[in-house]
């Protein structure tokens, strides 16, 4: 068991809940809110949290939690890291704001050029920063069209990439993202998703039947699928899909927003099948928590349009940009290759928790951090996500009936056992049925 101080300074262990859930204090703050905030926020379950440091969350009410979610794998170097804190205050005290899109910031080309030197493009590389991921993909399109002057995009079944229209639109992971917005942006297909043999659609359906090949602009592909279930794709998958890039001029868009930044072992999760994308996308883990996304793309395709084709008043701003320039030294630091040991832990840890629940946990799979598990039905994993918040683990569900482990690339050994020790606890909860200690 880790600790944290408590307000007071008393060391305590991580987790511990010294009320019920939601205690008094998080039930009055959840009233307040649902009178003030947009329905459309999909909240998971009652946490209301004041204070983080590392994995360990400190809810409304004073209970810690360990937090295995990461704010949906944001906080990629945990939370409130003491070096990420102190360059946004550094910078604060410099510059809070002036906007890279009229002016030329000089933080702004310092990361765009240490994205360059990370991203695995084959070759010189230029990059746009927005605020989001969703942000990231709508640029993405635009370029791709732009520079190609073709109008179709080609997205997969199960992919999330965002809910902003263009986004929404290539986002085929759950129907209910499209209820009510039709119609939506034209010109998407989507293709199945994962399986050597689906890499056929392209050749006997998309181009035969619906597309010319001459006329589709970007594939943009999850290397790992993220809110549609932590998918992990077959081998020879995102080769192939090169392959039929490369032989169409079609650009290739990999979506790393929830893979990339070191959260499955390797800076990006493309490099595990040594593919080198035209156009890699980033948010999330970035930047630990600061709003960022960036579109980081080969130079002759960033080059094709100019100024006053797209633009951002707040992308890329000095705060956001100094926490990412931290957030990858931390990364190279170590946090990646901790990311990698620790997956490797959990894994193990999974297969032994799933020959104690046979037939409750139907799949384990994932790299790095970044870890998917699949129960038998979408109500056992609605039960286990909240029996594991009523005992102190946060995670969150993903795809139709998994749940997904994504925590902090700080993660300690001690954390990994004691998430699983919890995990393990609240499978027998959910299959018992009820939420019994």
């Amino acid at each position: 068991m880790s600790a944290v101080p408590s307000p007071i300074g008393r060391p305590r262990p991580v987790p511990d809940i010294v009320t019920e859930l939601p205690g008094p204090r998080a039930r009055a703050q959840i009233a307040f809110d649902e009178n003030w905030t947009s329905p459309s926020l999909p909240r998971a379950y009652p946490i209301v949290p004041v204070r983080g440091e590392g994995l360990a969350i400190e809810d409304i009410d004073g209970n810690l939690f360990l937090d295995f979610a990461a704010g949906i794998a944001v906080t990629s170097t945990g939370h409130s890291h003491p070096a990420i804190v102190s360059r946004i205050q550094e910078q604060a005290e410099d510059l809070l704001h002036f906007s890279a899109s009229d002016f030329y910031l000089p933080i702004y080309a310092e990361l765009c050029e240490e994205l360059d030197r990370i991203a695995p493009l084959g070759g010189r590389a230029r990059s746009f920063l927005g605020n989001s991921g969703t942000e990231a993909v709508e640029a993405a399109i635009k370029m791709a069209r732009f520079a190609t002057g073709r109008p179709y995009i080609v997205a997969f079944l199960g992919a999330f990439h965002g809910r902003t229209y263009g986004s929404v639109s290539l986002t085929a992971s759950k129907a209910k993202y499209h209820a009510g917005f039709g119609p939506l942006l034209p010109g998407v297909y989507h293709a199945p998703y994962g399986r050597v043999e689906d890499l056929r659609w392209f050749d006997d359906v998309l181009f035969e039947r619906l597309a010319p090949a001459d006329e589709v602009a970007a594939i943009i592909v999850e290397p790992i699928q993220g809110e549609g279930g932590y998918v992990v794709p077959e081998d020879g998958f995102l080769e192939g899909l090169r392959e039929i890039a490369t032989r169409h001029g079609i650009v290739l868009i990999a979506d790393e927003i929830q893979s990339g930044a070191g959260r499955t072992g390797k800076m990006w999760a493309v490099e595990h099948w040594g593919v080198e994308p035209d156009v890699i996308l980033t948010a999330k883990g970035i930047a630990s928590g600061l709003p960022l996304g960036a579109v980081i793309a080969r130079a002759e395709l960033m080059e094709a349009w100019g100024p006053g084709a797209h633009g951002s008043t707040f992308g890329g701003n000095p705060l956001a940009c100094a926490a990412a320039l931290e957030t990858i030294a931390l990364l190279e630091g170590g946090l990646i290759d901790n990311a990698a040991e620790r997956g490797h832990q959990a894994l193990a840890g999974l297969a032994r928790l799933r020959a104690h629940h046979p037939g409750m946990i139907t799949d384990v799979r994932g790299k790095g951090l970044m870890i998917g598990i699949e129960f038998d039905t979408p109500e056992r994993a609605e039960a286990v996500q909240w029996a594991a918040f009523q005992r102190g683990l946060l995670v969150l569900e993903c795809g139709r009936k998994a749940v997904r482990l994504s925590p902090a690339l700080t993660a300690s050994a001690d954390e990994v056992d004691t998430a699983l020790g919890l995990l393990d606890a609240a499978v027998e909860a959910a299959t018992a049925g009820g939420d019994a200690a």
